[in-house]
């Protein structure tokens, strides 16, 4: 269980109504698209990427990475679409605007998911809980699809379906996300620092 391959999703599929609409994937940070610092930031921990989106197919594809459309009904619609297609029983979920991410990430959430004999392993930092980052068991995939089809959306409710560990992680900037312009300019400063 302990060498058990992860699958990371790259989530690229949100609407960005803060941002103006704006594609956050496509946003650059010191001159690198969000997306592609995501990318080479988590590759060397997992066995498999791959991106879900729903526009701007053909710029995710520029990565080399499978891409599949989230359908568009939010990031447990990305997770569905990972776990249909991901040949790893782990499958790791990843906002493509949150570049700060531990490099332990990967090696902590499996800890904590094994330790804990849980099904879904969710990061804590600085006070909040990022439901739309986790570690979750592949075999979950039937319940999510049921969970969708039946007009379920949010990531909490489904995660509180099944055996959850919340695993601390000490960086107070760990998941930082990017949602505005200020948190693009915020992100530049925590980025020179």
């Amino acid at each position: 269980m302990q060498n058990e391959c992860v699958t990371a999703a790259i989530l690229a599929g949100g609407r960005a109504s803060r941002m103006g609409g704006s594609d956050k994937g496509l946003l650059l940070l010191e001159g690198v698209s969000l997306a592609g610092r995501v990318v080479k930031r988590i590759a060397p921990c997992v066995d498999e990427i791959l991106i879900t989106a729903n526009r701007n197919l053909e710029f995710y594809s520029g990565f080399g990475l499978p891409v599949f459309s989230d359908e568009g009904c939010g990031p447990l619609s990305g997770l569905r679409q990972a776990m249909r297609f991901a040949s790893c029983p782990l499958i790791l979920t990843l906002p493509c605007d949150t570049p700060f991410f531990p490099e332990n990430l990967v090696e902590n959430l499996r800890a904590g998911l094994l330790r804990a004999g849980a099904q879904i392993a969710i990061p804590e930092s600085a006070g909040k809980t990022h439901h739309a980052i986790m570690l979750c068991r592949n075999e979950l995939f039937s319940d999510l699809d049921e969970f969708l089809e039946k007009g379920g959306r949010k990531v909490r409710d489904w995660q509180e379906r099944y055996r959850h560990v919340m695993v601390p992680f000490p960086e107070p900037n760990a998941f930082f996300n990017i949602n505005t312009q200020e948190d693009l300019k915020r992100a530049k400063s925590i980025f020179s620092a």
